[in-house]
């Protein structure tokens, strides 16, 4: 019995030290929208401020990459509430958005509160790069404020026409023009509801007749896509708490055959919101959870979950899990820079909350860190340069392997610095071979200081 539980402890040591779910520590970013371009993964998520409120506190959106789905860049927060300031509030109902990519141009469909109305509706903002800078090429809604109009999903079908689905308790979509931004065409509810028996009479928006839908307890959050010549729409079902489903059809516009359960509930949050994706022959599936530090129903986290299709076609059932991913697509180059804010995991750090392509780490404070998977030190690591700024006195970067409390290897001892980037250089220790890596911060306090990207020699 003793070494039964003995295992047991070393079992769960062991899957906290791999744990990769959730994928962003640094903010809450609910609503994960995942976007394949240019071999990079493109993860659009809303922002649940960090304040306690007791409801939903989101005033802007951000940006996450991948190129091996463990390390995840933040880019930045490339749109806020600020951009549709000609018609939409701007308290803090920066809700669900999904991104496309389409002739060099990102569409970032956004949902926002109409305030013509104080009715949720749809927003479009437009920019040359998934970066930004956005802007509202509209100056109004693309889908005016409605009782449900929430939760954006974007699909291009192979023809070339690109459609808008959206809803909540209820499901509606349309033919985006060329533009991306125009809808020209009548707008249309997807028939989420079965014929009663007597065939006289459709069951709308009757909450006691939810057994009998075609999408059984289709709740929000549609995420629709296609493989081969089916047609897939991903969503949220079952009331509060959510759990996740689908159904499948062989025309965009219906009818669709509910085809079963994908995910459970999401782990202390009563929402469930995503979408799933290929990329480098497995499927992904993203949601959020509220598993971070803090996290709640209004503080939730995106996490991810590795997955095959079946032999038919059919999704499986995906158990959500703390460990996600645990292979990484590739092996991460130490010896090419490395931005501070591509991350695996940490604890106490954020990064700074601008637009633009070039971002850093910050409120760094004695016992945070970072962790990076897969690295790849092949080549015999004999250095670490950090590039850093704001540094206080006798504060250190100690650069660990496998663990936070793993080996040392190399020791950045920071001089007090002014506000200008500096490079600071250690040697390390002869380390070769793949490793998790571990950036530990040391000194007296808070504020130790700011950090821009580590490479090694």
């Amino acid at each position: 019995m003793k070494i039964k539980s003995l295992l047991s402890v070393a079992l769960m040591v062991a899957g906290a030290a791999h744990a990769q779910n959730p994928v962003v520590q640094s903010w809450y970013t609910p609503d994960p929208a995942p976007y394949v371009h240019n071999d990079t993964v493109y993860m659009f998520v809303d922002h649940d401020e960090d304040e306690e409120t007791g409801f939903f506190n989101m005033k802007d959106w951000q940006l996450y990459s991948s190129v091996d789905m463990v390390n995840w860049t933040y880019r930045g927060t490339p749109l806020n509430l600020g951009v549709f300031s000609k018609w939409a509030y701007q308290d803090n109902d920066a809700w669900a958005s999904q991104a496309v990519e389409r002739n060099g141009k990102w569409y970032w469909y956004v949902a926002v509160r109409d305030n013509s109305n104080g009715q949720q509706g749809i927003g479009v903002a437009v920019a040359d790069s998934p970066e930004g800078p956005y802007t509202d090429p509209l100056g109004h809604a693309l889908v005016p404020g409605a009782w449900g109009y929430i939760d954006p999903s974007v699909f291009i079908d192979d023809d070339g026409q690109a459609y808008l689905f959206w809803g909540n308790n209820g499901l509606w979509y349309g033919k985006l023009g060329e533009d991306m931004i125009s809808l020209p065409d009548s707008l249309q509810e997807v028939d989420t509801y079965l014929v009663e028996a007597f065939g006289k009479h459709k069951i709308a928006h009757d909450w006691s007749k939810k057994a009998n839908r075609i999408m059984p307890n289709f709740e929000e959050a549609p995420w629709v896509y296609k493989i081969g010549d089916t047609y897939y729409l991903e969503y949220a079902a079952g009331g509060v708490p959510e759990h996740w489903a689908y159904s499948t059809a062989k025309n965009i516009n219906g009818p669709w055959t509910y085809r079963g359960k994908i995910m459970g509930e999401s782990p202390n949050s009563f929402t469930i919101h995503g979408g799933s994706i290929e990329y480098h022959g497995m499927r992904y599936m993203f949601y959020h959870c509220g598993r971070a530090v803090n996290g709640h129903g209004y503080h939730r986290s995106s996490s991810i979950e590795p997955f095959q299709m079946n032999a038919d076609g059919s999704i499986p059932f995906i158990p959500i899990t703390k460990e996600g991913v645990t292979k990484a697509v590739r092996n991460l180059n130490p010896f090419a820079r490395v931005e501070a804010e591509t991350m695996a995991d940490c604890r106490g750090l954020k990064t700074d909350l601008t637009q633009g392509k070039e971002h850093y780490i910050t409120k760094v404070d004695d016992g945070d860190w970072l962790k990076v998977r897969s690295v790849d030190m092949k080549k015999g690591l004999k250095s670490v340069t950090a590039c850093v700024r704001k540094m206080q006195k006798d504060s250190k970067i100690e650069v660990r392997i496998d663990s936070k409390d793993g080996d040392v290897i190399a020791t950045i001892n920071m001089p007090q610095g002014k506000d200008a980037w500096q490079n600071v250089k250690a040697s390390a220790k002869p380390v070769a071979g793949v490793h998790d890596v571990y950036l530990v911060f040391k000194g007296n306090g808070s504020e130790l200081m700011e950090m821009d990207w580590w490479i090694g020699k």
